[in-house]
């Protein structure tokens, strides 16, 4: 999809060292809201989860770990999410998975490291299979790929007929009461990455808690199997939630970021062999 005129700017809300939001134009006429931090390399990228928005506790953690360290960092709003314009009803995993990658492209420079939290752990794959050559490493949080499938065959009969005739269904998950969409279902199916190989080789590491309600753990066992580099690191949190929002899980998720981010590993990445790059 093609992207329209650069970003625009609007006033964030006064707070401890805010930052301002920005806006990044896209060719459709919508625009995404955007927060970036300036610093050193690996930058950071935010890849956050169905229906949630760049405000949150673990972005905002990544926010004040990269300024501590003088790394960039950037995070931003899907479509229909947070700030951003749009229906979140109008919004599928290839068209959020464009948005992501709209961002990597126009908003970041050097070698980045992309974090991704249920669901944006799918988009991470998405990203990495794209620009493996941009990337540094990936850190999964609770990484979600292919759930949108999982949703298909977990619905009743009564809400297969339901999605049939209306379009869409309620579906109760973590959080709260989320509306499915058939085009969310329909166009998941072009972007699975759980029925084959993972074609790439980045530093991965994959964090899920083991008493996740909304993905199984074994979800992650089944990432790093399918991926094909050998440097991918699987942490099971046994008290672990889906958020993994906890000051220890935020400490993990540091040590993480901490490991791929050393100058050592960053040229080692780059002096590995490409990844397969799609168009």
């Amino acid at each position: 999809m093609d992207d329209a005129a650069p970003q625009q700017r609007a006033a964030t809300p006064p707070g401890p060292e805010p930052q301002e939001t920005l806006w990044l134009a896209r060719g459709d006429g919508q625009r995404l809201a955007f927060r970036r931090r300036e610093g050193a390399a690996p930058g950071v990228v935010w890849l956050g989860g169905y229906a949630s928005d760049m405000t949150g506790t673990k972005a905002s953690f990544l926010d004040a770990w990269c300024r501590r360290r003088g790394q960039a960092f950037l995070r931003f709003d899907y479509l229909g999410h947070g700030q951003s314009s749009g229906a979140f009803a109008a919004g599928t995993i290839g068209r959020w998975s464009d948005d992501a990658l709209a961002c990597l492209d126009r908003l970041t420079a050097g070698p980045q490291i992309l974090v991704g939290s249920s669901m944006g752990g799918w988009i991470m794959l998405n990203l990495a299979l794209k620009r493996p050559q941009r990337l540094a490493g990936l850190v999964g949080i609770a990484a979600a790929p292919d759930f949108t499938q999982d949703i298909r065959w977990a619905m009743t009969p009564a809400q297969r007929e339901r999605m049939a005739a209306q379009g869409a269904v309620e579906i109760e998950g973590d959080g709260g009461c989320y509306r499915v969409t058939r085009a969310l279902i329909e166009d998941g199916r072009r972007h699975l990455r759980l029925r084959g190989a993972i074609g790439l080789r980045l530093p991965v590491r994959l964090l899920h808690g083991m008493e996740d309600a909304s993905v199984p753990w074994s979800t992650a066992l089944a990432i790093a199997d399918r991926l094909a580099g050998g440097d991918v690191a699987v942490t099971l949190i046994k008290d672990g939630d889906h958020r993994l929002s906890r000051p220890q899980d935020l400490e993990r998720l540091g040590q993480a970021l901490e490991e791929l981010s050393s100058p050592a590993r960053s040229a080692a990445t780059s002096a590995a062999s490409p990844s397969r790059q799609e168009g």
